[in-house]
C-alpha cells in the first residue's frame, strides 16, 4: 500500500466507476457497486483492492492473488482464482495506469508566488500558477496558467512555458520554448550552450550557439537531464516524447513525437530521430545521423550509422539485432571450443 505520508488516496470507488474510467466492460452488472479502496500488487492486494497482470512472469502470483479486482488480458482471465472480478482489456498496463491515476491524482496546486521567489515585473504569469521559494523568473518570461514552478528554479529571459506544466525543483531553463502539459523533473538543464568548437593546433575557438530548444506538448524530461540549445538550427523534442533521467541531447538534435529515451542515453549533435523511436539505457548515438521512425536501439548500443525506419539494432557498433545475437552465439561457441582445447 502506498505510504499515506507521501501519497493521498482519493478513493474509494466502485468497480463500475473504475471500469468506466479505464474503458472496460463489467463482467456483469451485479459487481458494479462493489467498493474498491486502493490499488496493490498481485501478492499484497486484498479483497477490496485492485491489481493487474501484464507480464506472464507473474502468472503464479495471479493464480493465488487475493485481490478483489484484477485488470487482465482476455487470454489470461481463466488463470485467475475464483471470486476475482476481471476487467478485461488488451492493454492491462495502460488501464492500470488510468486506474492508479484515479486513486492517486497529482496534488492540487496552491496558487501564488512565494515571498522568497523573484518574479520580474515584466513576466506574464497565468492564472492558478504556483511559484515556490527561491525560484527566479527573469524579464519577458511567459508562463501559461496552472503551472507549478518548483523551488530554486531559474528561468532566464524571454522563455515560454505552456499551461499545465511542471518545472521541477532546481531546474534551469534558458533559450527555450516549452509546450503545454510538460513534466520537467528536478535538476534538468535546458538551453545550455551547445558543445561546438572550431578546432585546430592554434586552439579551440567557441562557435556561438545561436539556436533555441523547442519542446512540444506533453513531453516529460527526467531528473538531471541536459538539453543543449542549437548552434543555428534549433534543438527540438516532439510531442509526447519521454526522456528518462540523465539523458543528454546535443545541439541541433531533433527528436520526433512519441519517442522514448531511457536513462543515460546520449544523442550527439545534429542527429535526427523520427517518430516513436526507442533508445534503451546507456546507448550512445553519434552525430549527424538519421534514425528512422519506429526504430529500436537495444541497451548499451553504440550507433555509428543511419538506421532505417522500423529496424532493431544492438551492440557496439550497433548492427541489426538478429546479427548481434548471432555474433554473440558464435563468440560463445568459439570461447567454449578454445577452453576445451586448453
Amino acid at each position: 500500500m502506498p505510504d499515506p505520508r507521501f501519497f493521498k488516496n482519493a478513493g474509494p470507488f466502485t468497480v463500475g466507476k473504475i471500469a468506466e474510467t479505464i474503458g472496460c466492460e463489467l463482467p456483469d452488472n451485479s459487481v458494479a457497486n462493489k467498493v474498491i479502496s486502493d490499488v496493490g500488487s498481485l501478492e499484497s492486494a486484498n479483497a477490496d483492492q485492485l491489481s493487474f497482470l501484464d507480464n506472464k512472469k507473474y502468472i503464479s502470483a495471479y493464480e493465488t492473488t487475493k485481490a478483489g479486482v484484477v485488470i487482465v488480458h482476455p487470454d489470461l482471465a481463466d488463470r485467475g482464482p475464483k471470486g476475482v472480478i476481471h476487467l478485461l482489456t488488451p492493454s492491462p498496463y495502460r488501464a492500470y495506469a488510468l486506474a492508479a491515476q484515479k486513486f492517486y491524482p497529482s496534488p492540487p496546486l496552491t496558487p501564488g508566488v512565494h515571498e522568497k521567489a523573484f518574479v520580474h515585473e515584466t513576466v506574464t504569469l497565468g492564472d492558478g500558477c504556483q511559484v515556490d521559494a527561491g525560484a527566479s523568473i527573469a524579464e519577458g518570461v511567459n508562463i501559461g496558467r496552472n503551472c507549478h514552478i518548483g523551488a530554486n528554479v531559474v528561468i532566464e529571459r524571454n522563455c515560454t512555458v505552456g499551461e499545465n506544466s511542471v518545472i521541477g525543483a532546481s531546474s534551469f531553463l534558458s533559450f527555450c520554448h516549452i509546450g503545454t502539459h510538460a513534466n520537467i523533473h528536478p535538476g534538468v538543464r535546458i538551453g545550455t550552450r551547445g558543445f561546438g568548437f572550431a578546432m585546430d593546433q592554434t586552439g579551440n575557438v567557441d562557435v556561438p550557439q545561436l539556436g533555441r530548444v523547442i519542446i512540444d506538448d506533453m513531453v516529460e524530461i527526467g531528473a538531471n537531464s541536459t538539453i543543449d540549445r542549437g548552434m543555428g538550427p534549433d534543438t527540438k523534442i516532439g510531442s509526447g516524447s519521454k526522456l528518462d533521467n540523465l539523458v543528454h541531447l546535443g545541439h541541433n538534435v531533433t527528436v520526433g513525437k512519441g519517442c522514448v529515451l531511457v536513462g543515460m542515453v546520449g544523442i550527439a549533435g545534429s542527429t535526427t530521430l523520427g517518430d516513436y523511436v526507442i533508445v534503451a539505457a546507456k546507448s550512445g548515438v553519434a552525430g549527424h545521423l538519421n534514425i528512422g521512425s519506429g526504430a529500436q536501439i537495444a541497451a548499451k548500443s553504440g550507433v555509428m550509422k543511419d538506421i532505417a525506419p522500423g529496424d532493431k539494432v544492438g551492440g557496439y557498433p550497433a548492427v541489426p539485432l538478429k546479427q548481434f545475437f548471432k555474433q554473440h552465439v558464435f563468440l560463445n561457441k568459439l570461447m567454449n571450443t578454445k577452453n576445451k582445447k586448453s
